[in-house]
């Protein structure tokens, strides 16, 4: 009884973290019941996260940007553009693709620093400043496009990256190696993490969960996370993009929970008076993540027109606010101050997970747009009550 009150009261009071992971399960449970196990085939599983990446890493950044309170709506044509630049790079100049894929990114950082200076320089507001960029970008995606209309890459090695897998190594009972190998290190080092997290509150005498409930949340992500890479190995293994996503997800959390940078991002975004008059720079903390969602912004392009395999007029459109409502279904807070990058994946997965499941269900189009709008409705409805039982 002990450990069922305890579970309960640490959900009760985690609702915000825990929620987006019980919807997901929901939506789950529900799709596959409805189609008879389809949903979670190998197939559909491994198509759904490969659809997810272009949308979950903007996402990832678009969290940081809402998190010091404010927005970019630039990122989708950003994207759109930087992909078709990629694709000229690549077609009309013969460059490799080792060498396009930096020169892409450090194009985007640069943009994100153009936006970044507009906001923090010139005191514009985030969503003025963007909506210029979209514009822009929107225009200089048509320009760049409109003589073919749609530039095709033949260029294998960078198809592969929104279209291949990882080399299997060999076959085991018709599973692939390497994949059940990144899986089951993927485990182990989120263990580790756990457990030196834990180490560390202990240490610093900060409350921890008993030895009961963390050796359950271990053992129930961590079966989570052997039956998707089951799941996978069964297909063609882990994708590129399923890769590059991790890596991405990796590299954010790190950064965001491990670094003074990233203790001063959340505390740009809970107080930005109190943060400056703490010492922190505001505008350098603005400059960086705007450079970040620019850098992620160029990776979605790349990611999507590898996807494609060509760059198209109108690639990017609606981006910016599928990644926005990924990172308000994820947790992040209107209010600034709150959101994880891990959350801001799974809310990216959980409105691919709704696509996807309508889809199979032969839902109209129509019923899908009013559907996901209803679901970004809740979720920040969500936040705005589990703010006013705290407050």
């Amino acid at each position: 009884m002990g450990f069922i009150n305890e579970a309960r009261t640490l959900v009760k009071e985690n609702i915000r973290d825990y929620g987006m992971y019980i919807a997901l399960f929901v939506i789950m449970l529900t799709f596959s019941i409805m189609t008879d196990g389809l949903f979670m085939s190998s197939r559909n599983i491994s198509n759904l996260l490969d659809s997810t990446g272009y949308i979950a890493v903007l996402a990832v950044g678009m969290t940081l940007v809402i998190v010091i309170r404010h927005i970019d709506l630039s990122v989708g044509f950003a994207a759109g553009f930087l992909g078709a630049i990629a694709a000229i790079l690549l077609t009309k100049m013969g460059l490799p693709v080792y060498v396009t894929i930096p020169v892409i990114l450090v194009f985007g950082i640069f943009i994100g620093l153009f936006n970044g200076l507009l906001i923090a320089k010139y005191a514009i507001p985030s969503f003025v400043a963007t909506l210029a960029g979209m514009l822009i970008f929107r225009g200089a995606l048509l320009q760049v496009t409109e003589k073919t209309g749609t530039i095709i890459i033949k260029d294998d090695a960078f198809n592969a990256i929104g279209n291949g897998f990882i080399p299997s190594l060999m076959i085991v009972n018709g599973l692939h190696l390497l994949s059940l190998i990144l899986g089951l290190l993927s485990i182990l080092f989120y263990i580790y993490s756990e457990i030196s997290t834990r180490r560390n509150k202990i240490k610093y005498q900060f409350d921890v969960v008993s030895k009961g409930i963390f050796t359950f949340k271990l053992i129930f992500v961590s079966a989570i996370i052997a039956y998707v890479t089951w799941i996978l190995a069964g297909y063609n293994g882990f994708s590129w993009t399923v890769v590059i996503m991790l890596l991405v997800v990796v590299a954010y959390h790190f950064l965001t929970t491990k670094t003074v940078l990233g203790r001063h991002i959340y505390a740009v975004g809970s107080n930005p008076e109190a943060a400056h008059l703490s010492g922190i720079n505001v505008n350098k903390i603005t400059y960086m993540v705007f450079g970040s969602m620019g850098m992620l912004a160029a990776l979605s392009g790349i990611l999507f027109t590898s996807r494609l395999q060509s760059a198209t007029t109108t690639a990017g459109t609606l981006f910016e606010l599928d990644a926005i409502a990924a990172a308000y279904v994820g947790g992040v807070s209107s209010a600034g101050g709150v959101g994880k990058v891990t959350g801001a994946i799974i809310g990216a997965i959980v409105m691919a997970s709704l696509s996807s499941g309508m889809n199979l269900l032969g839902v109209g189009v129509s019923m899908q747009y009013m559907i996901r709008g209803g679901v970004l409705v809740a979720a920040v409805l969500f936040d705005v009550i589990t703010r006013k039982k705290r407050g």
